[in-house]
């Protein structure tokens, strides 16, 4: 297959669905021979958690790189293209290396009962690439929950946890301990651990779970102080202490000056990314993401409002999300997230004028016509609601090709 054909091939994999379990990803690692002997494997940094993932994994990644650590990351979803997801040394896989990579395990995996899901074939495809280009440190992003997570598979030095909140509850439980004991599912006995705070019923889980396996988990009781970090946001330097503090129990020497240079390089598209003159993307999709969005937004513009280009997938707690944004929002454009999940513009302005009657909602057709829209008014402008809607700015900003579709 060609690279265009085997992406195709992925996406279509997502009529199977989620299915949470270890069974395909085990069987799909046999069959493409990667060894996750700990002898034999990457050293792995292991991070789960709710809210902030991506930024740790970003942080550890740019401080590994600039050490000169031959680095892996592997991460979800995508904002523009797949190929996002894996990394090595900061660049993408190759259209290339997916397709063959992709190839391969369809035909692997063409007479299984229980074919598996686009989040297993990404898992597998991305720890095969790694293995081949001699990764020396993998970090590595849960997708979803923890135990039963396609990554759940490595032996892993160090298991990061990053801040636990309500999402996909669908899966995970509808209750903040539930959630915390999916996501807990990564810690392994005798690996060390180390987590964001976390409120206490989730600590009091975190803390069961570690006792159970024979693991020594601590706890990070400041932020890190002194660096120049490339992520906006008072909760960054939490984040920073978070990967400087990984890296250390997962014994990867990384000199301070190297630190210091990954912290101040590092870049995370997406997340309070600062594009044009007056338009700030964040991927932000669910009320504890969104507080910490609107406290960014005050912390570097003060109390400005934001004309707000806002769209949310259905399936989130769009009442929650809307509630969370309206301390900072001026007009509202209600767009549709590029997603078949999403709500429709009219469903958030609904929402919004059951919480705020009086806040002026727009319910706009596609974001190009919200973003020629807000381009016409004076305020600065926030896109966000969803990560999806994220990549589609990005994209259109970029002047590049619609995002590749991807439901997870």
């Amino acid at each position: 297959m060609k690279y265009d054909e085997a992406v195709a091939w992925l996406y279509a994999s997502q009529l199977h669905g989620i299915k949470l379990g270890l069974e395909n990803i085990r069987r799909l690692a046999e069959a493409l021979r990667i060894d996750l002997a700990e002898h034999m494997a990457p050293t792995f940094l292991h991070v789960a958690g709710t809210n902030g993932k991506g930024s740790v994994c970003a942080l550890i990644d740019a401080c590994c790189r600039a050490a000169g650590v031959r680095t892996g990351l592997f991460t979800s979803p995508h904002l523009v293209t797949f190929r996002e997801r894996i990394r090595l040394d900061g660049k993408m896989i190759g259209e290339a290396d997916v397709a063959e990579g992709l190839t391969k395990i369809r035909s692997l995996a063409s007479d299984w009962d229980h074919a598996p899901t686009f989040f297993e074939i990404t898992t597998a495809l991305a720890l095969a690439w790694f293995q081949a280009n001699d990764a020396e440190v993998v970090v590595l992003e849960t997708g979803m929950g923890g135990r039963l997570d396609a990554t759940n598979i490595v032996s892993p030095a160090v298991c990061v946890l990053t801040p636990v909140d309500l999402d996909h509850q669908q899966w995970l439980g509808q209750s903040l301990p539930e959630i915390a004991r999916e996501k807990a599912g990564i810690l392994k006995p005798g690996v060390p651990a180390i987590s964001a705070p976390q409120a206490d019923e989730v600590r009091a889980v975190f803390d069961e779970v570690a006792r159970q396996q024979g693991t020594k988990l601590e706890y990070i009781t400041a932020p890190m102080e002194g660096f120049e970090i490339a992520l906006a946001g008072s909760h960054q330097p939490w984040n920073a202490a978070l990967a400087a503090r990984a890296l250390f129990l997962a014994g990867v020497s990384v000199p301070q000056e190297a630190i210091a240079r990954g912290l101040r390089e590092v870049s995370w598209p997406g997340r309070f990314q600062q594009i044009q003159e007056r338009f700030v993307i964040d991927g932000a999709h669910n009320p504890a993401a969104v507080r910490r969005l609107a406290l960014t937004w005050r912390e570097v513009y003060g109390d400005k409002r934001a004309s707000l280009v806002l769209g949310i997938l259905r399936d989130k707690d769009v009442r929650g999300v809307c509630e969370a944004l309206l301390p900072i929002a001026g007009r509202i454009l209600a767009v549709p997230v590029p997603n078949p999940r999403s709500a429709t513009p009219q469903e958030i302005c609904k929402a919004i004028g059951q919480i705020a009657p009086r806040q002026e909602c727009i319910a706009v057709r596609d974001l190009p016509a919200a973003i020629r829209i807000a381009q016409s008014m004076e305020r600065r402008t926030l896109i966000t609601g969803s990560l999806f809607l994220a990549g589609e700015a990005l994209a259109f900003f970029e002047a590049q090709p619609a995002p590749e579709r991807s439901s997870q």
